[in-house]
């Protein structure tokens, strides 16, 4: 009896000894994901090694491989993050940021043709299964169906991400991009007004909207509101977006009778601040057309 009571004592001094290593474990593993943290934005390379070592010491602590995935993020180690983050979904499925991300890194990989971008879609699905309000894995899905030209399910699931977040103006304008690439223009129109009574007035993705409702109403023929919008998208983001002074001055120069003057001030800041700067490869065909506008104008006696 006595052998017995000593054996159970020894096995329970075993259990108690195990439980306390992996305490210890535990606890060294979240020091070292916390010198990992602060290591990150500087030195990415760092944080990897402090958070793969915490990995080690604790392999189920879900929160340090998203850590770690995010770092690979970083720099931009797609294969690794997305295999870090394979792990973390299996200890913690209901955790939809991890199925987010994960999608992220793969659509990454299927951008430089390492995979397919199908791959990248069961993540997304699995996101929105989780948290049917996460309005970045409807967007980021609609992406997906894009790049494998199903533009039906691409439409379907902008049009959630605008419902779950209606103040991300950018969804605003992609569901519209889309809807115009389709030659829904009425559609296109809805969504851009929508957008616009839905943002503040500095918002910065209004530019976009701007642009793309001076889109419709070129199709359409109604010259005054797309020069209207134009003028909008100018004052919005004029300063980061050249090619707006090229898109108001050649429509100034078409309008009937053309606005030269102002046709001719805007055509003439385009070039000075892209054709003469280090992106003028990008504006290359935007500049020749400039050019050639400027001397039609200025023979008219502009």
């Amino acid at each position: 009896m006595k052998l017995r009571m000593m054996v159970v004592g020894a096995g329970l001094a075993l259990l108690v000894l195990s439980g306390l290593g992996c305490n210890r474990n535990r606890q060294q593993a979240v020091k070292l994901a916390q010198e990992g943290d602060l290591a990150v934005d500087l030195d990415p390379t760092s944080a990897i090694a402090k958070y793969e070592q915490a990995v080690k010491l604790d392999p189920t602590n879900h929160l340090v491989l998203y850590r770690l995935a995010k770092a690979h993020k970083k720099k931009e180690e797609w294969d690794r993050a997305a295999s870090v983050l394979a792990r973390a979904t299996e200890i913690a499925p209901t955790y939809a940021s991890y199925w987010y991300e994960r999608g992220y890194a793969l659509e990454q990989q299927a951008k430089k043709k390492a995979i397919s971008f199908e791959e990248c879609k069961e993540p997304y699905k699995k996101c929105i299964e989780v948290d049917p309000n996460k309005d970045e894995c409807y967007d980021r899905l609609a992406n997906a169906y894009l790049w494998t030209d199903d533009e039906q399910k691409a439409l379907t699931n902008l049009t959630k991400a605008v419902e779950f977040r209606p103040t991300r103006i950018d969804y605003y304008a992609r569901l519209a991009d889309l809807y115009i690439r389709l030659n829904y223009l009425k559609e296109a129109e809805g969504v851009l007004k929508a957008a616009k009574s839905m943002a503040k007035p500095t918002d910065e993705d209004l530019f976009g909207v701007h642009v793309l409702l001076a889109d419709v109403y070129k199709d359409r023929g109604a010259f005054d509101e797309m020069v209207t919008e134009l003028e909008a998208a100018k004052t919005v983001g004029g300063k980061d977006h050249p090619e707006i002074l090229f898109n108001l001055g050649s429509t100034y120069a078409k309008l009937n009778p053309p606005r030269k003057a102002e046709a001719l001030q805007m055509l003439k800041g385009f070039s000075a601040r892209a054709c003469r700067s280090k992106e003028a490869t990008k504006y290359k065909d935007y500049c020749e057309q400039s050019q050639t506008l400027i001397q039609q104008l200025q023979g008219a006696g502009g």
